[in-house]
């Protein structure tokens, strides 16, 4: 029709809505990447080729349909078009030379002197307190206030975080990179996703500190403010391991109300003194439950394990080890972790949920910065 216009789509409007695009894994904008191979207008008909980092990438379909939203939504498109290719491995080591910041060598970014990532190493004495479930929590809770969490689920013979968090998927390489898989906002790596079905893992020390390592070096993290280990309990191989590979990682205890526990617990906190890390506080976990008939709380293990815990920790220490919360015993708690979807998610009402926040908050309150880490600088002689 005469006097009308018809909108013209450029290329760089299309790149710029590609830019709107984050790779699923490594949460960055494909355009930043490498990922666009190509981009072809040709009247509002825009071809897209997008570069895949491996053949048989799960999340393929998903970025066909991210790119083709957002170019779709452009003023003049009237199709989009996607074609897939896979990177070169020449293109696969330029992509993990630039996410670990230029350096080509392995390194743990959390060990290093200007690491703004604040560590949290989850330990109990004993096992059966509930460590995994609070970690999940807090790290969903974390996410949830807008942070960037991850998990790494070092308790190698016990591990659960993937089905706590609802996680199927293995993780995907790029070269020697791993990509590990995002649930509810949460980066999460467990050895769980590299062995077949339920079958067990039986290895001994120095492979327990290569796992471990490689957890810390080989997977891409990105720009974390919170890293979570969810360590085995006690205080064998890997709470050693941890202390070597990230010295600056603070120690969460986690306990119950019974006496006995508390025991234990301290002993799990008390390696702080030879590994001279800071114990971050106490959690104390089903501390008690509501009764069925009346509104007054039953103390099924007892009262009083957590303070305990945190004053004998603070008497051996020198410093406040704070108790940071009394968790109540909460059937959704079980059924959040049963499920794949953490309590702080499905019911942020429920009271377990609500002091689970408040942990979370208190461990993030400090902002990210040097406070607190050891400079390892002497004063000047005179």
């Amino acid at each position: 029709m005469s006097g009308m216009t018809v909108a013209t789509v450029t290329e760089e409007q299309v790149r710029t809505a590609l830019a709107r695009v984050q790779d699923p894994e490594i949460r960055r904008p494909i355009t930043e990447i490498g990922m666009v191979k190509s981009v072809a207008v040709e009247g509002g008909t825009v071809n897209v080729g997008l570069y895949l980092t491996v053949a048989g990438c799960p999340h393929k379909d998903p970025l066909r349909a991210d790119v083709t939203r957002e170019v779709g939504a452009l003023e003049g498109v009237t199709s989009v078009a996607v074609e897939l290719d896979v990177m070169s491995p020449e293109q696969r080591q330029q992509l993990q030379t630039q996410l670990r910041g230029g350096r080509a060598e392995r390194e743990i970014p959390f060990a290093k002197p200007g690491s703004l990532t604040r560590v949290f190493a989850v330990a109990s004495g004993k096992g059966g307190v509930g460590k995994s479930s609070v970690t999940v929590n807090l790290a969903a809770a974390m996410a949830a206030r807008g942070l960037k969490v991850g998990i790494v689920d070092a308790d190698i013979y016990g591990h659960s975080v993937p089905r706590m968090l609802g996680v199927t998927e293995r993780p995907t390489q790029v070269q020697d990179m791993i990509m590990a898989p995002v649930a509810h906002g949460v980066r999460v790596i467990s050895i769980g996703m590299f062995t077949p079905g339920n079958e067990p893992v039986v290895w001994r020390g120095p492979m327990l500190h290569r796992a471990l390592q490689q957890f810390l070096a080989d997977v891409y993290w990105g720009d974390l403010d919170v890293l979570l280990l969810d360590l085995p309990p006690g205080t064998g191989d890997v709470a050693i391991s941890v202390a070597q590979l990230v010295p600056n990682a603070e120690i969460l205890v986690v306990t119950t109300p019974q006496q006995a526990a508390a025991e234990v617990a301290e002993r799990a906190g008390t390696i702080a003194l030879q590994t001279r890390q800071r114990i971050a506080g106490v959690v104390e976990n089903m501390s008690w439950m509501p009764c069925p008939h009346c509104d007054e709380r039953v103390e099924v293990f007892g009262s009083g394990g957590g303070q305990t815990v945190a004053d004998a920790l603070t008497r051996v220490t020198g410093t406040t080890v704070p108790l940071l919360g009394q968790i109540p015993i909460d059937l959704r708690l079980r059924e959040g972790g049963d499920g794949g979807v953490p309590v702080v998610l499905a019911e942020p009402q429920a009271p377990a949920s609500m002091v689970l926040g408040q942990i979370a908050d208190q461990l993030t309150v400090r902002s990210r910065g040097l406070v607190g880490m050891s400079l390892s600088v002497s004063p000047a002689g005179r």
